[in-house]
């Protein structure tokens, strides 16, 4: 399995946060800013005002897992900051309303290619 590149250090987040482009959905806000890298690197911010440490965690585990499996069809050479949208409740979060914003914003970025690969086996 393919492991995600993430964003760690705070200059990381700062430079992406600062000179990247932001777009809002229903539930996340995505910053993203093109990179000479071959590879996309990630980042979840979410606020510890929002919520506990296990909701926040929860909430970070559901952005990662949609991100992991759309990842695929996305082109490559950017960091991506993952906010959560502080005027939607966190009880409210939802795994298809996080996954439609993510592929949305995407699709409107000009990064997304859908691809509907079938397996038989």
């Amino acid at each position: 399995m393919r492991r995600i590149k993430t964003l760690k250090k705070n200059y990381e987040f700062k430079n992406v946060l600062n000179k990247g482009k932001f777009y809002i959905g229903k539930q996340i806000i995505i910053y993203i800013i093109k990179t000479n890298k071959k590879e996309n690197k990630i980042g979840i911010a979410i606020s510890t005002k929002l919520c506990s440490s296990v909701r926040r965690n929860r909430l970070k585990r559901l952005i990662r897992e949609n991100y992991r499996l759309i990842s695929n069809n996305l082109k490559v050479g950017y960091n991506i900051v993952f906010l959560w949208n502080k005027n939607t409740n966190y009880m409210e979060a939802k795994y298809d309303i996080i996954q439609n914003d993510m592929k949305n914003i995407f699709k409107k970025i000009g990064i997304y290619n859908e691809k509907n690969i079938f397996i038989n086996n």
